[in-house]
């Protein structure tokens, strides 16, 4: 039915009808204003004083020139100022260009340059990167913005931004599919994608999140990880802010603070991707800290080793455990396994989250019935917008009305997905498909390891060797020939490890995955013996 109405009256539709990502912590605030927000930095503020502090600093971003769909750049640590910017660039539809504060000054200036920053906020502590950065890429004037310092230059203090200044409500209309966010994966292309979300993306994302993972604002969150990454930012922060719940941010998952904060806080809610969950039940601390409190854990950014998850829920009884899996561009969930799930499906990322539709399809983009490996696709509104500026990318991913996650996956006849490796990831070895991760799981279970990376280096018999880097548990008397006796007894000889390698540790980002393209890169040369 076509409805005519008058611009003015079309225009008062669109405003009672409003629901953009700025709006929700305005609404939280109404509805628990003296409840506790954020816990960050020595600060603790409530959702009143939350919202005010948006506000100001909303107003003093309009005030030196940004407007709805400029893109400002945020390099920082996870701080009570990274939270307020977050909200307050929403509520002027200003786009958030969070950036990974592992980068170098080369890598941030090709982000500057790509998403046409008109700003840039940097914590002090990354100053040198920042301005080297911003040199690189000819950026001058526009928004400067300095978090932990005060004025210098021509860069500003963020608090003045926040504590002080015009606390005259914001309005401005921002749609559903107004961009709101660009944020930059960490691939393994020579340049990383800009993934552009909008409001439509992020929110319906949200209530999945809170629906599926059984959220609500009885919660006390503390956010760890870096807050640049969606996983972090928009599965639980953002969410709580959506619900009520309590926030308590730390600038890292350094394991000592995270189990004391957990403990003072009384937290009890906690995501970290499963090579923090381990660092956690190999601190000392962790039988001597008061843990009681924490009821849900989750996990993500890679499957949790069956035998960690046993673990897990041998030592945290009471915490009900959820896997989340998704990528950027699934803003980013896409699929979850529940609490009842975990051991009856050990290592499955599960089914489709609330309003997610997934399936695996053949190199035709046909689907696949259960038990056939294929690529994992998505229809959703959690969705990208598309690549920032790459048309032949996005059409690429986005062929069919599906979003291709470059994901193996298998279904099985209950409909629960098995990520099987990333397309990169899989091993051809002898004409023969390893997938790393059965590997791995396979070397968790030998007593004294502590994590493991498996992957593939080139071999000149064998194409590729299946290569495998332990880290053995403290006081661990393992050897490399316990390894090798182990996989004989329980894989098949195809997937052995031709090659392990014993480490203190296994290099990580940020977000605890583990960096196989740099293990790959360490131990190229193993295979030159055998050339």
């Amino acid at each position: 039915m076509n409805h005519q109405f008058t611009p003015e009256t079309t225009g008062s539709i669109a405003g009672a009808r409003r629901h953009a990502t700025g709006d929700l912590l305005r609404r939280t605030a109404l509805r628990y204003p003296g409840k506790t927000a954020v816990i960050a930095d020595g600060r603790r503020a409530d959702f009143a004083e939350f919202d005010l502090a948006v506000t100001r600093c909303a107003n003093a971003l309009a005030a030196r020139g940004l407007s709805k769909g400029d893109r400002l750049a945020l390099l920082s640590h996870n701080s009570w100022q990274f939270a307020v910017l977050v909200f307050a660039t929403a509520r002027l539809g200003v786009v958030l260009v969070p950036v990974n504060f592992m980068l170098g000054a080369e890598e941030i200036a090709f982000i500057l340059t790509h998403s046409g920053a008109a700003g840039m906020v940097a914590e002090n502590a990354l100053a040198p990167t920042a301005d080297r950065a911003t040199a690189l890429a000819g950026l001058s004037g526009g928004v400067r913005g300095r978090i932990g310092a005060a004025a210098s230059g021509e860069w500003e203090d963020v608090d003045t931004w926040i504590d002080a200044g015009d606390e005259t409500p914001v309005d401005v209309p921002v749609g559903d599919d107004d961009p709101l966010r660009l944020m930059y994966t960490s691939g393994t292309e020579s340049r990383p994608k800009g993934v552009l979300l909008s409001s439509r993306s992020l929110i319906s994302q949200y209530v999945s999140c809170a629906i599926d993972g059984g959220m609500s604002a009885d919660d006390v969150e503390v956010h760890a990880l870096p807050m640049y990454h969606c996983a972090q930012l928009d599965c639980f922060f953002s969410v709580d802010v959506y619900l009520g719940a309590t926030s308590v941010i730390l600038p890292s998952p350094e394991p000592a603070a995270l189990l004391a904060t957990i403990e003072s806080e009384r937290a009890t809610k906690l995501f970290c991707p499963p090579t923090v969950w381990i660092s956690l039940l190999r601190h000392p601390d962790f039988d001597s800290r008061d843990l009681s409190s924490l009821r849900k854990g989750y996990y993500g950014a890679s499957a949790m080793p069956v035998e960690v998850l046993r673990e897990l829920r041998e030592r945290l009884p009471d915490v009900r455990l959820w896997n989340f899996y998704g990528q950027t561009e699934m803003s980013p969930l896409a699929t979850i396994l529940r609490p009842h799930e975990q051991l009856p499906h050990a290592g499955s990322a599960g089914r489709a989250a609330l309003n997610v539709e997934t399936r695996v399809v053949d190199e035709e983009d046909r689907p696949l019935p259960p038990g056939r490996v294929g690529e994992i696709v998505h229809r959703s509104p959690h969705a990208a917008l598309g690549y920032y500026g790459d048309e032949e990318k996005t059409a690429e991913a986005f062929r069919g009305g599906w979003f291709h996650s470059g994901d193996l996956g298998v279904v099985d006849e209950e409909g629960y997905l098995t990520v099987v490796d990333r397309k990169k990831d899989m091993i051809k070895t002898g004409g023969e498909n390893v997938a790393s991760r059965e590997v791995e799981e396979a070397l968790y279970l030998l007593d004294g390891v502590a994590e493991v990376a498996v992957f593939g280096i080139g071999h000149p018999r064998w194409i590729e060797a299946v290569t495998a880097v332990v880290v053995p548990r403290a006081g661990s008397a393992l050897t490399v020939e316990d390894v090798q006796a182990h996989a004989r007894e329980v894989l098949a000889s195809y997937k052995r490890p031709k090659y392990v390698v014993f480490a203190d540790a296994l290099p990580k980002n940020p977000s605890g995955k583990i960096l196989k393209k740099d293990l790959r890169v360490e131990h190229a040369k193993l295979s030159a013996e055998d050339s």
